[in-house]
């Protein structure tokens, strides 16, 4: 009835009142999911101070809840404007100003009424900050008094029918790309409930906080990390018990069909279940290096994932330097006895010599493996091959060879003075991963936290395949898929795999891997028409992982001689300075895209050569040290991206003085949909222009002019409208034409 009663009130307001286009505004119009709004003559305008968001998505309908603390600097108390963005067909279901009577006047306006009032906002304050929600619908209210030198709060929830895509759920938060303009603290959190149970969640904007168990049940709560992180915050929600995934894309006819990205989580373990046994070997360095603290905490960490492990499941140490010694000639079970023997052999190892990291290895994956286990390598170093063979690229082949029994060999690089990119090509070739341990940190901590996660998988060897269901096409249906190799899945993990996929070919695809004694599959069918605009944020991922594999060939091949001067690498160099470009991708290597202190445009052999001759110096040539280690690990997270960041990429880079490892953002970078926006010398450029000879304008368009809308339209229609979000002029490739908008800023 209060619904039914806002709606009517509001729709009298718009018949009976003045035009949207028409009306007066306040000095202050404040957008929750963006920043305040102010007359270009006032002086102190009001602050958003927080929102804390409260998200209930039951089923089909999503119910969400703004609650925002408005604060005003002033000696006089204010008037505001509230505009609220909202999805299209939402519908107020409560709204308050506290601790004033009435409601403000809230109306619930469409689309189609909201764009003649953006429209407004923009030539009224000069500001084109509104232009980013063109194409949702908004709530309006007034809101008075803010006092002086005080706050006012105002509560909001609306409810939507949420779109749905098989079973699938899909939600969004409508949020600025450039939220931290407003200086507002955001706390957000998430309750999912369905009869049907949750097979899985998944944010492509933000971390999740969520239990971590198989199998997530009817009712779960969540917390978004981070949740002040710029752009519109997404939640999918695959329904259904047990086993749960689904494919998610974005058409691209320049490419021949599109992105997709298969989320998919593996059926859970049944209650009371036993796990696949484990078989782990413990591979330690004794070197001379590891004297002091270091080799204590080794050995601490080893006890530790004995400690842990459960009674029948595997064990066996392998400590070298110059030599190699072994506490058993293969794996033993776990039993009282077993553990105290260990114990007494850990604390004999003593370190001294040099590094032998090849016959270690070798040593460690030629033991026979205990049918029906997954076996598991965790090998630690502090050093470089000193001893017996040393040559990078001999050490990682005999290793891949060697490997008969597909052992996963989890790397721990302690300290600076490592073979980095060799450590993680060793991990990431037999399914596993590569931990890095600063020389501040603990090893007992780090191995016993990776120790932990591996609780035993829920899916061993998982394996991806898809075929045309119509199986009349030429070539495969699905392309540049990532990664090329799935690793094994424990409790709590998603796999993510993202591609191409080509236009108007039905396709499927099966995930098959091994749980317990027997053969697990997962059969998903992909329809290009299911692929949705909306899904923007598919090609970034994609792009993000395919540059992070290009980067790892080129690290790869940096450990034989004369790799700087082979035309196949040059052709992975361009490739990565493309993707960067055109994703706005930002790596350690082509940082310098994005340099607003470039004032003209740099061509496109130009700044391929600059990021060759970095990719050369750096990624080629540096094999250890801080910098080698700091490059690995944005390897990895470029690797195993899951989320895309709407705002600003940040980038990990290792200080000149080597003292320390800073975290530095890209601020004058934006993605909108697909692509990439460079601000160059106050100029927002498309970023598909940087690589074009430089010309003059096809057509110039005047700030908030009639053309001006018709582009903000077209724009808004695919997505794009952001583009003209920020203040200063943009130039953008529009149908083929450099088009150069006059914004205000």
């Amino acid at each position: 009835m209060l619904r039914s009663l806002v709606a009517l009130v509001g729709l009298i307001a718009l018949l009976s009142g003045p035009t949207a286009a028409q009306t007066d505004w306040a000095p202050n119009i404040i957008i929750p999911q963006s920043r305040v709004i102010v007359r270009p003559d006032h002086q102190q305008p009001i602050r958003i101070q927080s929102v804390e968001a409260t998200v209930d998505i039951a089923e089909r309908i999503g119910s969400t809840s703004l609650r925002i603390t408005l604060f005003n600097p002033s000696q006089r108390q204010q008037e505001a404007e509230l505009i609220m963005p909202v999805p299209n067909g939402a519908s107020i279901r409560y709204f308050e100003l506290e601790g004033l009577s009435g409601d403000g006047g809230a109306r619930l306006l469409p689309a189609d009424e909201a764009r003649k009032i953006y429209e407004g906002i923009v030539r009224s304050m000069q500001d084109p900050a509104i232009l980013e929600f063109a194409g949702f619908g908004f709530v309006r209210s007034n809101v008075f008094p803010v006092p002086a030198n005080g706050t006012q709060t105002i509560v909001l929830t609306y409810e939507q029918l949420l779109d749905v895509d098989g079973d699938r759920v899909d939600y969004i938060l409508p949020r600025t790309q450039s939220l931290g303009v407003s200086g507002a603290k955001w706390n957000m959190n998430v309750r999912v409930r369905s009869d049907r149970g949750i097979a899985t969640v998944y944010s492509p904007s933000h971390e999740l906080r969520l239990p971590r168990r198989s199998g997530i049940g009817k009712d779960l709560e969540l917390k978004v990390v981070n949740a002040a992180d710029p752009g519109s915050f997404r939640l999918s929600v695959v329904l259904g018990e047990g086993e749960g995934g689904t494919i998610i894309a974005y058409p691209d006819p320049a490419i021949g069909g599109g992105y997709f990205m298969l989320l998919a989580t593996p059926p859970a373990i049944e209650p009371g279940a036993q796990k696949m046994r484990r078989e782990v070997t413990l591979v330690i360095d004794r070197s001379g290096s590891m004297r002091g603290e270091k080799i204590e905490q080794a050995k601490n960490a080893a006890l530790q994932v004995i400690e842990g492990l459960k009674d029948g499941e595997l064990f066996n140490i392998i400590d070298y330097s110059d030599t190699i010694e072994s506490f058993s000639a293969r794996p033993v079970a776990k039993t009282s006895e077993s553990v105290a023997q260990a114990r007494e052999y850990v604390s004999r190892i003593r370190p001294i010599g040099g590094t032998n990291i090849h016959d270690a290895l070798m040593e460690a994956l030629r033991q026979p493996t205990a049918r029906g286990t997954l076996s598991m390598v965790l090998f630690l170093t502090d050093g470089l091959p000193t001893i017996g063979k040393t040559r990078e690229s001999e050490i990682r082949e005999a290793v891949a060879k060697g490997n008969a029994h597909a052992r996963r060999i989890f790397s721990f690089g302690v300290g600076f003075d490592v073979n980095a990119p060799l450590l993680s090509a060793i991990s990431r070739q037999s399914r596993a991963t590569t931990t890095f341990v600063m020389p501040d940190e603990d090893v007992e901590a780090k191995v016993g936290s990776l120790f932990r996660k591996l609780s035993g998988p829920v899916l061993a060897s998982p394996k991806l395949t898809y075929r045309a269901i119509d199986g009349r096409v030429a070539g495969q249906p699905m392309r540049h898929v990532l990664p090329g190799e799935l690793p094994d899945v424990f409790e709590g993990d998603q796999i993510v795999v993202v591609g191409q996929y080509v236009e108007g070919v039905k396709t499927t695809l099966l995930i098959e891997g091994e749980q317990r004694d027997r053969t697990r599959t997962m059969e998903f069918t992909f329809d290009p028409k299911s692929a949705s605009a909306r899904n923007g944020f598919v090609p970034r991922l994609w792009a993000s992982r395919k540059i992070g594999s290009l980067i790892e060939q080129i690290r790869l091949a940096g450990a034989d001689r004369g790799a700087a001067d082979d035309p196949r690498v040059k052709e992975l160099i361009d490739e990565v300075v493309r993707l960067s470009m055109d994703f706005g991708i930002m790596t350690e290597y082509t940082a310098f895209l994005a340099d607003e202190r470039q004032d003209d445009f740099a061509m496109g052999h130009l700044m391929s050569r600059r990021a060759e001759a970095d990719l050369r110096d750096r990624a080629l040539g540096v094999r250890a040290g801080r910098e080698a280690v700091v490059q690995e690990l944005n390897g990895q997270v470029a690797l195993d991206a899951s989320r895309v960041n709407a705002g600003a990429q940040i980038l990990y880079f290792a200080d000149a003085d080597g003292e320390s490892v800073e975290e530095r953002a890209v601020t004058n970078m934006k993605q909108v949909r697909e692509q990439a926006v460079v601000n160059r010398a106050g100029k927002w450029i498309d970023a598909r222009l940087l690589r074009m000879e430089q010309a003059e304008p096809d057509e110039t368009i005047e700030f908030a002019s009639a053309r001006y809308f018709e582009v903000a339209a077209q724009l808004a229609r695919e997505g794009r409208q952001a583009i003209l979000a920020d203040k200063g002029d943009v130039e953008l490739l529009l149908e083929g034409k450099r088009v150069l908008v006059r914004n205000r800023g």
